[in-house]
């Protein structure tokens, strides 16, 4: 179980980033690169008599103290929460939900790094910070989508989401064929996110160009010279990003549009739009209502709007990234996050960029966090979408069940960890290579 849980961030000349705009207004210039906002991350942890070892890893490498504490004097890392904290080895605890500084241009303060800490004891487990999001454009239409499919489907001709990706797809064609799931509300004919280009020439083979001017579409389809990002089925997450990701620390993802008006793959590991997450996480709906939980589109444009619409009674695979292979930034390895709404919103309303006071999309009550981690083992978590609504509560019991090492719950207003009332969340450790459930209870 877990004994010391504090998270290391490698500040440098960066600043660590929130791009959740939570409690301002959402802008959204046309030619302006993807907005970066500071924040200031914190651990929250129970404390409890125990002798223990820390032990900072950075990039899968340890780092020796002396190190850490000349870093932090120098200001090259950054602790995240102030001092490292001791928890009992029964006790897991949750990153809290970051607060954000609203920055509406980019500057040459960039995010900084996320990292595992891991404790020594050989029952121990770590836990990881999700990925930090950023303000999506305002949907242009409204759209009421149909419920998710419960496997993906398969196209005419051998193509699906299984089907390797051609080279002779234009970008005026969403690509369904291939994996990619539309989402139509966000009025940009199917696709997640457009980041402009202009002036950058994209070559799949090279790691070392930075991208130093990009602007969000707002509206409208894939078009040259711009990286389109798409969604995938439940269980799948994109596989599609290039190396070189933007100069001031903006994630990028999805397909190019290159100058002929042709799509490209950006991902020289891969040749298909979709691939399965580790496996061994779900979500399962015991409710009377849909409840629609939203992953962010990371990377890409960092908006809630990766859609599982969950319906009455079915059970759905929630996409689990593993640290080892799936998207890093700078380095750092990223889990995925999610948007846990209220029952009964529809996809259109719950998977966008929402506003104040709403209790949907970005505003939505409670988070949950899923990955694997370096050391093999899946991570899951509940805590709240603070500071943006701290005080959200839902109509129903989120409660996380299967092969986990703890009981973690939310009654829709408090949560409980191991059944002690806790002011910010729970995580857990999927055990024995099991499976752990994200289930939607009444309360």
């Amino acid at each position: 179980m877990k004994t010391v849980l504090a998270v290391l961030l490698s500040a440098a000349t960066l600043a660590v980033a929130q791009p959740h705009a939570h409690n301002h207004a959402h802008r959204h210039p046309a030619r302006n690169g993807s907005p970066i906002e500071a924040r200031h991350p914190a651990v929250v942890t129970e404390t409890a008599a125990g002798p223990t070892v820390t032990v900072y890893e950075l990039n899968g490498d340890d780092i020796p103290y002396n190190e850490v504490e000349k870093g932090l004097k120098n200001g090259k890392y950054v602790l995240v929460g102030g001092e490292p904290s001791v928890v009992a080895p029964s006790t897991l605890s949750t990153p809290s939900t970051p607060t954000p500084t609203p920055t509406p241009t980019p500057s040459s303060t960039s995010q900084a790094a996320q990292f595992f800490q891991k404790p020594t004891e050989s029952s121990s487990t770590s836990v990881y910070v999700p990925p930090t999001t950023q303000a999506a454009p305002e949907p242009s239409s409204t759209y009421v989508a149909p419920p998710p499919a419960s496997s993906p489907s398969s196209g005419n001709g051998g193509s699906g989401v299984d089907s390797d990706f051609p080279d002779n797809v234009p970008c005026s064609t969403f690509p369904s064929e291939y994996g990619a799931v539309a989402a139509e509300w966000l009025g940009l004919e199917g696709w997640l996110g457009i980041q402009e280009v202009p002036g950058y020439t994209f070559d799949l083979l090279s790691s070392s160009n930075l991208v130093s001017y990009l602007a969000t579409a707002i509206e409208g389809g894939c078009k040259s010279r711009s990286f389109c990002s798409y969604a995938c089925p439940p269980g799948y997450q994109k596989l599609q990003w290039p190396t070189s990701q933007g100069a001031t620390g903006q994630s990028i993802g999805g397909l190019y549009c290159n100058s002929k008006g042709f799509l490209e793959l950006t991902n020289p590991n891969h040749s298909k739009l979709c691939g399965k997450g580790t496996g061994g996480v779900s979500v399962k709906n015991n409710l009377s209502q849909n409840a629609c939980i939203c992953r962010t589109d990371y990377p890409g444009t960092e908006s809630e709007t990766v859609a599982l619409d969950t319906q009455p009674g079915q059970t759905y695979d929630l996409t689990c990234p593993d640290a080892k292979t799936y998207y890093k930034w700078e380095g750092a390895a990223t889990s995925a996050q999610y948007y846990i709404n209220p029952a009964g919103v529809s996809v259109d309303k719950a998977c966008t960029w929402g506003s104040a006071g709403s209790n949907v999309g970005n505003w939505a009550p409670i988070n949950a966090g899923v990955g694997k981690g370096t050391d093999g083992i899946t991570y899951i978590s509940l805590f709240r979408n603070a500071p943006t609504n701290p005080d959200g509560t839902l109509t129903y019991v989120v409660e996380i069940t299967g092969d986990v090492s703890g009981k973690c719950l939310f009654d829709g207003k408090t949560f409980w960890n191991n059944g002690v009332e806790s002011a910010t969340g729970c995580t857990v450790a999927v055990v024995n290579n099991g499976e752990a459930v994200f289930e939607f209870n009444n309360s």
